[in-house]
């Protein structure tokens, strides 16, 4: 890293620190021939390859405005749908990836969508798991229906 003040071609991190829910780190330093401080920015940037093969940068807004579609009629804020893009964004950056297929991003999409509405899951599930029949839904309904089966609270018997 040169230095903004002298271009000394090195300097020395005094201080890391995350932000941007961790997307970015600033770090402060200082450069050794004037000894000047500065701060950098580092940011991972995240890519998304199309199917096209064209690769554009990863984009929460485009998490949003596609499950905000599946969404449509359906009790879900814009709060909700923010939620979930971030958790989204979280689980594809711990991956540890630099480039993502927009099929995988599309597929991590499905179970923050599944907790947040049953209704938008199957109509998004219907486009990126590729259902071309009925049966296709009626797979999903059933799975969908055993997994609540397995959340529902254990009935009490009652005491006379």
């Amino acid at each position: 890293m040169h230095c903004p003040f002298c271009r000394h071609a090195d300097s020395r991190v005094i201080d890391s620190r995350t932000a941007d829910d961790g997307s970015l780190i600033r770090r402060r330093r200082q450069c050794p021939n004037c000894g000047k401080r500065f701060s950098t920015v580092e940011a991972f940037s995240l890519s998304v390859v199309k199917r096209s093969g064209v690769v554009e940068p990863f984009s929460r807004d485009k998490i949003i405005s596609g499950v905000r579609k599946a969404c449509q009629g359906r009790p879900v804020s814009d709060d909700d749908l923010a939620l979930l893009a971030q958790k989204v964004e979280e689980a594809i950056r711990d991956s540890g990836q630099a480039e993502i297929d927009a099929l995988d991003i599309g597929l991590a999409i499905l179970t923050p969508l599944r907790d947040l509405d049953e209704i938008a899951y199957l109509r998004f599930a219907s486009v990126y798991q590729a259902f071309d029949s009925l049966e296709d839904f009626d797979r999903a309904i059933a799975d969908l229906r055993h997994e609540d089966a397995g959340k529902e609270p254990a009935a009490s018997g009652s005491t006379d």
